[in-house]
């Protein structure tokens, strides 16, 4: 099994940047790619980025791309989301998840005010 733990979430102003982290734990060595995901009140779970163990190679939803930079420390079995120039509608509970066999973190809360 493997354990994923968010943090680094918190109340920000518009145009803050935040820095997501989520630490693996278990059978890390299972895991080919994280991501990250957020869920906003009365929405759906979306995708926001992803990176590949192995190779490096990164993807963003369009909302996160030119903001949001996703970083692996694999040594360190940690996944970092870094957000700059945050907006209101970035609002919501921002989860990680592992692949192929998927886990989920419990989420870590992030409120921008405008």
């Amino acid at each position: 099994q493997v354990q994923l733990v968010e943090s680094g979430g918190g109340l920000v102003q518009a145009g803050d940047s935040l820095r997501l982290s989520c630490a693996a734990s278990g059978r890390t060595s299972s895991i080919a790619s994280m991501a990250w995901f957020r869920q906003a009140p009365g929405k759906e779970r979306e995708f926001v980025a992803s990176i590949s163990r192995s190779l490096g190679s990164t993807a963003y939803a369009d909302s996160a791309k030119g903001r949001f930079g996703i970083s692996m420390d694999n040594a360190a079995n940690t996944v970092y989301l870094q957000m700059n120039s945050l907006k209101p509608e970035d609002t919501g509970v921002y989860y990680c998840k592992s692949r192929p066999i998927v886990y989920w973190g419990q989420g870590t809360q992030v409120t921008v005010s405008s």
